[in-house]
């Protein structure tokens, strides 16, 4: 199914991210992964690519197996470094694997890899190619407090009107711990001419020391109150989990109920994590 068609519909669901093993990490323990979350009814599953694609061959046999479990997924693809010939090659892997939906980026090249492609420097540059080779619906990346090298919120969304008018079907945010922030930049987007649907992107933190690190790197802030919760039960792992859970349970409920028809949660591939939020959440997300 595509993720626009889920989008239009009267449905309310969460959805999550997966992301495939590192080198040497286990292919099948991801795919486990997969299927104990197909159990818990989320919208879709989203599995990352790897920094220039370095992951691509698990990355699309965990979206396959997303397919083969009765779920919708989403695989991500990175264009930086990348041939037209590539990205072709890649789009009909995916499609013979039965994906539908796609999350095009721009990706980072890897430390010591030297830039030897520039025809595709932006994500802009991908959906445009995605479009022209058919058959996919497209998401795009968005950043509610603005990407991290941009030189401010409204020239970031400049370049993500680009991006849209090329051909994005929907959007997915980075992480925000703040709901007001979500709110701000709906008005912001519709203000630019920006009117496709929006997934806001939440994380249930549950590991304190992992938290400063991916803050620093997406630019995200910390609220006072949530920093406060952080600190309380940083030193308690399961207190932590319960804590972080709870948090994002209540601002996926206050995004639901203020007209978001999905939430897309950043489990760091924890299937206790999102069945958590779905079991808390289990009248309020609704699959007619």
């Amino acid at each position: 199914m595509k993720i626009i068609d889920q989008l239009h519909s009267d449905n309310r669901g969460l959805s999550c991210e997966l992301f495939p093993p590192k080198e040497g990490g286990q292919l099948a323990n991801a795919l486990d992964i997969v299927r104990e979350i197909s159990t818990q009814g989320v919208d879709f599953i989203s599995v990352t690519y790897g920094a220039a694609g370095t992951a691509v061959g698990k990355s699309v046999s965990i979206v396959s197996e997303v397919e083969k479990c009765g779920m919708t997924a989403m695989a991500h693809l990175t264009c930086v470094n990348a041939t037209a010939q590539h990205i072709e090659e890649t789009l009909g892997t995916l499609r013979d694997a039965g994906v539908q939906n796609i999350l095009a980026l721009r990706g980072d090249l890897p430390a010591g890899m030297t830039l030897e492609h520039e025809a595709y420097r932006h994500a802009s540059d991908l959906v445009k190619k995605i479009k022209e080779y058919g058959g996919f619906c497209v998401g795009g990346a968005c950043y509610p407090e603005g990407h991290p090298e941009s030189a401010g919120l409204d020239d970031d969304i400049e370049k993500l009107k680009y991006k849209v008018d090329n051909g994005v079907d929907f959007l997915v945010t980075q992480m925000f711990f703040d709901n007001t922030i979500m709110y701000n930049y709906m008005y912001r987007l519709l203000a630019h001419g920006i009117n496709v649907p929006v997934i806001p992107g939440i994380m249930p933190v549950t590991n304190a020391r992992q938290i400063a690190r991916i803050c620093k790197l997406s630019g995200t802030k910390l609220p006072l109150h949530f920093r406060a919760i952080v600190e309380k039960f940083a030193d308690d792992s399961e207190a932590m989990k319960q804590a972080g859970i709870c948090y994002a349970t209540a601002q996926a409920l206050d995004l639901l109920a203020n007209g978001f028809k999905d939430v897309h949660i950043y489990t760091m591939n924890k299937p206790d994590v999102i069945g958590g939020m779905m079991e808390n959440l289990s009248h309020v997300v609704r699959h007619d």
